[in-house]
């Protein structure tokens, strides 16, 4: 077997029906091209990495990345694009929604020198998303849409797509500077490029989805946005960082909020406590959710995770009662300052004690 011109990255989670159709497709999209497929999955509870496995074992053009206690479609991308030989690599969603077809086209343009980076796109002439969109998705990609290229060096019609091509070589150089955090690799690699990258854009159809559920939801928002505030900021605030913020953020609103309501029946030591631990519980959720989405704990872990977030930072909120207690009892502030202030501090603690006591990565 010749080595592969093309490597097809495929990342998956729950995609077992869609694994055979995609090899399929891909035979018919890409006859004459020595190419080879690398699907990469996170350990999906379907058993999409045994579909491709079994495959594999009939087509040596297959391959499976079985991913074990991390997570992440960019981060997956990255590893899949690092494990190809070929002179080019591709990355297509696993859900059947991009069209195959255009592969060979991309193929002739990066050869024929055209460009960078071939992008199928869904907003330039000939174009097309609304079959594969919910009015709610199309508003929510059109928007990051408008809010991505405002931060592009170059102008790039459709930066949102997870459909794209470029030399390896190229993937090599940039692949360290990546975040590898979220949803939208490619947006990352125009962002870490480092240098204004030539893009050809070509036309594709979204088409709706056959099998399987769509991975769009508050996650994929808030990673995209802190991806764009990394590199704003160029590093200087971590995705990580930024992700935990932004929980705490929350978190302190629903402290407020719920200290606002239990004023009345109770005391004010009493009532920040009663708010501490609804906020700590929110932040929890949430952290777990989103933050730490890569190591995200569940099952029995989850209440592990739980009990131990609640014993280590119940320190936290001892300290933010007191705080506010104090500030309260020397009228230094009101009892709004005085439980944001409480409030900020278990933030910070609750920082410094999460990664390294519950959510570990492995």
């Amino acid at each position: 077997m010749p080595s592969p011109e093309l490597t097809v990255v495929i990342p998956c989670y729950n995609e077992a029906p869609n694994v055979a159709p995609m090899v399929e497709r891909l035979e018919a999209a890409l006859g004459g091209i020595a190419w080879e497929a690398i699907f990469v999955d996170d350990n999906s509870p379907d058993g999409t990495a045994q579909v491709a496995r079994g495959i594999a074992a009939r087509d040596p053009r297959i391959r499976c990345i079985r991913r074990v206690g991390r997570r992440g479609l960019s981060s997956a991308c990255v590893e899949g694009m690092l494990a190809s030989s070929a002179s080019y690599v591709a990355v297509i969603d696993g859900d059947l929604q991009h069209d195959e077809t255009l592969l060979p086209r991309m193929l002739a343009a990066l050869r024929a020198g055209e460009g960078d980076v071939a992008i199928g796109s869904r907003h330039v002439a000939g174009g097309e998303a609304a079959e594969g969109f919910s009015s709610l998705r199309r508003r929510i990609s059109d928007g990051g849409t408008t809010l991505a290229q405002f931060f592009l060096p170059v102008p790039v019609a459709d930066p949102m797509s997870g459909f794209f091509m470029l030399p390896r070589p190229l993937a090599e150089e940039i692949a360290p500077r990546l975040t590898g955090r979220g949803f939208k690799i490619l947006l990352d690699l125009l962002l870490s490029a480092g240098r204004k990258l030539r893009v050809v854009e070509l036309p594709y159809t979204f088409r709706p989805r056959q099998a399987g559920e769509s991975k769009l939801d508050a996650t994929v928002l808030l990673d995209f946005l802190a991806l764009l505030l990394d590199k704003w900021s160029h590093g200087l605030l971590p995705l990580r960082f930024l992700a935990f913020a932004a929980v705490g953020a929350i978190g302190i609103v629903v402290h407020l909020a719920v200290l606002s309501l239990a004023l009345g029946p109770l005391p004010f030591a009493q009532a920040q406590w009663v708010a501490s631990l609804v906020a700590m519980t929110a932040n929890f959720v949430l952290n777990n959710r989103i933050t730490y989405s890569d190591v995200r704990l569940r099952g029995a872990a989850l209440w592990r995770g739980l009990a131990v977030f609640y014993l280590v930072c119940g320190v936290g909120v001892a300290a933010n009662v007191g705080i506010a207690d104090l500030l309260m009892r020397d009228e230094l502030a009101s009892w709004g300052l005085a439980g944001a202030a409480g409030a900020l501090l278990t933030v910070v603690w609750n920082y410094a004690v999460s990664a390294t006591l519950v959510w570990r990565a492995r």
